[in-house]
This record gives structure tokens, C-alpha cells and sequence, in this order.
């Protein structure tokens, strides 16, 4: 006949189990799997806050991105449209005021049309800059084409447009043209 285990005692079982329940380790055994756990768990934890951050920083990116495209993408358009803004500008100021009568309509024509032009800039975040003559020039928003010591004048002022700049939302689409005095008082 087989011969039966003899009864353990409670403690000679306890011996044998582990903090979470597992029997046959050894206490010493089971410290250090603990502590390779607990290592490999704050590992996955740093991995898992690090990959949300990176989706987040993702997330951000992908709407920032979103946003200058939504105002930026027809810069290319808007300034290929600025030249028909300066033909039709030139056009109205090219009309004497002996020929505004007899070509009414076709002024009317003009002027409507550089009105829904302007209406349309409007719309999509194009915004004129219109220096004067006499405001200090900007090189951040003017581009000179020319100085001329002008008398009366002082060094770095306008003293004469020759085409608008415009402003794409906040950023420049094109420099106002203009002449800069460069006249020194002696």
C-alpha cells in the first residue's frame, strides 16, 4: 500500500505561501520578485504618462497646426489676388474729373467691384495697411522703393505711397510700397 503524506502543520503551509497566496516560494524568493514587480510596474507607469504626454503635445500640435491652416492656407491666393487690388486702384485713380461724368457707369462698375474685393479681403482676415504721407516709416511694415531728400521733411518719414501693404490675420502679406525722405537738416 501507498504510503500517505503525513499532516503538516499551519505553520509548515504558511512557510510555503506567498504574500499574494502562491504556495512554493520561498520567502527570500518572493522579496525579490516583489521588488522586480514593483520596478517593471513604475517602468510601464513612467512609459504610460510618457505616451500620454506625447498624444497630448500630438493633440496640441495637430490643432495649432488645424488653426494656421484654416488662416493661413490662401496666403498664396490672397497675394495673387493684390495686383487686381492695385489695377483697379489705378484704374479709378487714373480718371480725370472732367471724364467722371460722361463714364459714370463705368466708374460705378469699377468702384463696386473694388468695394466686393475689399468686402472679400474682409472676410478672410486681409486687412489693408495704408501708411500717409508723413507717418514715420516701419520697416516691419513698409518697404522703401526709393529716398529722396525732400526739404520740409524729416529723415524716415513717407513722402510717398506707392502701393497698400496688407496684413494676412497678423502676419504680413506684402509691405506697403513707399518713398522715405532722407533729408538732414544742416
Amino acid at each position: 500500500m501507498a504510503e500517505q503524506d503525513e499532516p503538516r502543520s499551519l505553520d509548515e503551509l504558511a512557510a510555503e505561501v506567498d504574500e499574494n497566496g502562491e504556495v512554493g516560494v520561498a520567502p527570500e524568493q518572493g522579496s525579490d520578485d516583489l521588488e522586480i514587480l514593483k520596478r517593471e510596474r513604475d517602468e510601464i507607469r513612467d512609459r504610460f504618462v510618457r505616451a500620454l504626454a506625447d498624444a497630448e503635445n500630438t493633440r496640441k500640435r495637430a490643432e495649432r497646426d488645424r488653426r494656421e491652416a484654416e488662416n493661413y492656407g490662401g496666403s498664396k491666393l490672397a497675394r495673387d489676388m493684390l495686383p487686381v487690388h492695385d489695377n483697379l486702384r489705378r484704374a479709378l485713380d487714373a480718371i480725370a474729373e472732367d471724364q467722371r461724368e460722361a463714364q459714370k457707369a463705368l466708374i460705378e462698375g469699377i468702384e463696386l467691384t473694388m468695394r466686393e474685393l475689399l468686402s472679400v479681403f474682409k472676410k478672410h482676415g486681409i486687412h489693408p495697411i495704408d501708411p500717409q504721407v508723413g507717418d514715420k516709416f516701419d520697416p516691419q511694415m513698409h518697404q522703401a522703393m526709393f529716398e529722396a531728400p525732400v526739404p520740409g521733411t524729416k529723415a524716415g518719414e513717407i513722402i510717398q505711397v506707392a502701393a497698400q501693404g496688407f496684413l494676412l490675420h497678423d502676419r504680413l502679406l506684402r509691405p506697403a510700397q513707399v518713398g522715405v525722405s532722407s533729408f538732414k537738416e544742416s
